[in-house]
């Protein structure tokens, strides 16, 4: 299988590659356009800001690349961010709105602790191929000050303060809120899941 780390320019890219190593998979690292296109998963890391990330998606040609890739993709954190229409920052930064004018918003401090950081339970209800051999309920980790609310592509949720969307899918596009490869057997899990999703 042609897998596809799309390199988006932030720090996490070798955890998601070595994550997926483990599981017995030879995942490519590119910004190439080409090999992009012709991958049968593309997963899309990012921890850091949306500008800069649209940047470097605009510097290498992928904004369309993305927008009509056919074969399952998997955004983590800003990586799922990046399939919404806004990001509620300083400026409402403009991202892909492949899910069709649903945004992203910043948690605001009433009585939790921003950012987000650690462990938390992830509750899914409809069997989903991503959640084969896992329960409603499993713990993930989390690193994020932003969120996207519990909506009709909403597939699983958790809560911190208030329940908002931890997976989120409209038909090729998955996205997870949490860091699967941070997130130990569970997070491993999931990750063989989306590979094996068709």
């Amino acid at each position: 299988m042609n897998i596809v780390i799309l390199d988006s320019g932030f720090s996490n890219l070798s955890s998601i590659y070595w994550a997926i190593k483990r599981l017995g998979y030879n995942p490519i690292i590119s910004f190439d356009k080409k090999i992009i296109k012709n991958s049968d998963k593309l997963i899309f890391p990012g921890i850091g800001t949306p500008s800069f990330l649209l940047k470097n998606l605009k510097k290498y040609h992928l904004i369309d690349v993305i927008k009509t890739y056919k074969n399952p993709i998997l955004g983590i954190c800003l990586g799922m961010h990046l399939f919404f229409k806004y990001i509620e920052e300083s400026k409402n930064t403009l991202m892909l709105d492949i899910f069709n004018n649903k945004n992203i918003y910043k948690f605001r401090k009433n009585k939790i602790i921003i950012p987000h950081i650690g462990w938390n339970k992830v509750y899914f209800k409809q069997k989903h191929p991503l959640f084969n051999n896992l329960l409603s309920g499993d713990w993930f980790y989390f690193i994020h000050s932003y969120f996207s609310l519990v909506s009709s592509i909403t597939i699983a949720k958790t809560c911190y303060g208030f329940f908002f969307s931890s997976v989120v899918q409209k038909n090729n596009f998955f996205g997870v809120q949490f860091h699967p490869e941070k997130s130990g057997k569970s997070g491993m899990i999931l990750l063989k899941n989306f590979l094996e999703i068709y």
